[in-house]
């Protein structure tokens, strides 16, 4: 079962961040079989940490939420917040196996809180910047909470269109970059 978790900074949490650093990367180099696409997202300045997605195949909801609040991270008190939800992989691939990477432009979560019926279960045509995509999901799967996405665009009105406005709730729109030790 696959899953996308998004962990949410705390204000003024970045010197507790860095603290943590490499114990966070120990911690999720304990799943790198596991994670489809992970990294920190930024403020609209490019590099004050505002998150860190991750999304990860494990076995059951249980291991989700282990692998949620056991973070290092989280445990510090660095997050104010976690969304954690089911989430299917439309296009089947991580973020070390996608094709066609221009390096143009610049990188993306785009988060679409879902409300009413299912939207956006398939990616648009043409986009071949996405990095991955797909539905986020109840617990059980039954159910389409919105969609989350990682991508590559010019700018985030570009990132924004990916998914269709008035299906959603909110349509968060967060730089991001590709995570994990360099």
């Amino acid at each position: 079962m696959e899953y996308f978790c998004y962990h949410r900074d705390r204000p003024d949490s970045v010197a507790l961040r860095e603290e943590l650093l490499e114990e966070h990367w120990a911690y999720m180099d304990r799943y790198a079989k596991e994670l489809i696409a992970r990294g920190p997202t930024f403020a609209d300045d490019g590099e004050t940490p505002t998150g860190s997605v991750h999304i990860v195949d494990l076995p059951d909801p249980a291991a989700a939420r282990a692998f949620a609040f056991d973070e290092p991270n989280y445990q510090a008190g660095a997050y104010r917040d976690v969304l954690l939800r089911r989430w299917r992989n439309v296009l089947g691939r991580t973020m070390w196996d996608r094709p066609g990477d221009s390096g143009d432009g610049n990188l993306y979560l785009v988060l679409g809180l879902g409300e009413g019926l299912a939207a956006d279960l398939t990616p648009p045509p043409g986009q071949d910047e996405l990095i991955v995509y797909g539905p986020l999901l109840s617990d059980d799967g039954g159910t389409w909470l919105g969609t989350a996405a990682l991508l590559r665009a010019p700018d985030p009105d570009t990132a924004r269109a990916v998914l269709t406005p008035d299906r959603y709730a909110d349509i968060e729109v967060h730089d991001w970059e590709f995570g994990g030790r360099r």
